[in-house]
Parts: C-alpha cells; structure tokens; sequence
C-alpha cells in the first residue's frame, strides 16, 4: 500500500515561517522606511529639494501590512503584495530558503515521530514524502527533510500539472492542504492533518498529531 504524506502543515510550519519572514523583511522594513523620512523631514539636511522626494515616496510607498487571520492557503489574500509576481517571487525565489528551509517542524517531535512511523511500516507499505512546490522551494524543501533527519526514501513533488497523477497513485494521503481536502478521489482515502485553515472542512478522517497517525490507519485498513 503507497501512503502519501504531506509537508506543509504536517510536518512543517510553513505559515509560521511565512509570517516571520514577512514581518522582518517587508513591514519592518516599511516601518524604517518611515522613521527616515520623518527624521529626513526634522533634521538639518531637510530642504525643499528633500520634501518633494519624500512626499513622492509617500505617494508611491506601497503599504506592507496583515489583511486578516490566516483561514487559507492562499496568503497572498491574507497579506498584501504589490501583484502576483511580487508574492511569488518573495515566496518561490527570493525568501524561498528561510520561509521552506528553515521553517520549524509542526510539533515539536514530528521527525521523530515520522521515522518511527517510517521503522514500524516500511516492511509492509510504501512511504511517500510528497508535496506542492515550485520553482527554489524544491531545493529549500530538501534542505528542510535533511536538516531533521527524515528517514524516508521517497520523495515526490508536484504542481497543478502532476497533481492528479502523483494523488491517484496513493492509497492514502495525510494532508493539511483544503484544496487536497475538498477533492473526491476515485480509491486515495484522505487523512486531514487539522489545522487553523482547514478546521471547518468536515472530512471522514482527521488527526491533530502526527502521533495519531497509525491508529487511524488501523481503523482504515
């Protein structure tokens, strides 16, 4: 039997690193922005050449801030960025190694649990690491399974071309994704990895802990 395992959520706290990342780099940054100009406007150096620089800067300075609660995976509904490139670049290429790299586990014994999941059922069943991602998020994920010591040989990434087909290969998937969620599959049976952005979606299995994992797969199976 081919068991799918997702990272995001289950066994990384990638929304977690998301918000930090974006806190330091943009808002943060945002805020020094405007003690500059206020301390430019106050200062010595202050002169009419500097107040219409600023002011220009004011007019254009886009505003980095939180919109609201996190209830989905599409953050960029949640936090604002410029346009759609801008997100994916901050996600996918710029940040790609602190947000996917250096994120924490989504427990704090996730990985020892997930290689004792991996000793107990590797005989009988095929474990699969798989997971959405997209252009420096690839290496930044493998980075992120190495540095906590994942003991599992497959490893398999998709995107919204191969989903289907990586989906469909497995019997059964543990996922926190709502869009994996909410999907009907003809013979994978979904597990939902219950969190913040999934909790309203009713699903026929649910765990909260990775430590629950083998006993809802014996009431599966």
């Amino acid at each position: 039997m081919k068991i799918g395992i997702d990272i995001n959520g289950v066994l990384r706290d990638t929304i977690g690193k998301f918000e930090q990342t974006y806190e330091k780099f943009l808002i943060e940054k945002n805020e020094e922005m405007d003690n500059l100009m206020t301390l430019e406007i106050s200062g010595d150096t202050f002169n009419e050449d500097s107040f219409e620089v600023i002011n220009e800067i004011k007019k254009t300075n886009f505003k980095y801030e939180k919109l609201s609660e996190i209830t989905s995976l599409e953050l960029s509904t949640h936090y604002s960025f410029k346009d759609k490139d801008e997100y994916y670049n901050f996600l996918y290429e710029e940040f790609a190694m602190s947000i996917f790299g250096h994120a924490s586990s989504s427990e704090y014994s996730t990985f020892n649990l997930l290689n004792e999941i991996y000793s107990n059922l590797r005989n009988e069943h095929d474990l699969i690491i798989v997971s959405d991602e997209m252009g420096k998020s690839k290496p930044a994920t493998l980075f992120f399974l190495s540095k906590f010591g994942c003991l599992l040989e497959q490893i398999k990434f998709f995107n919204s071309v191969t989903e289907n087909n990586i989906i469909n290969e497995l019997d059964i998937l543990l996922t926190s994704n709502p869009n994996l969620l909410l999907k009907k599959y003809d013979k994978t049976k979904v597990i939902k990895f219950e969190t913040i952005y999934n909790s309203t979606i009713e699903t026929e299995h649910t765990i909260k802990s990775l430590s629950e994992f083998e006993n809802k797969l014996k009431q599966i199976l």
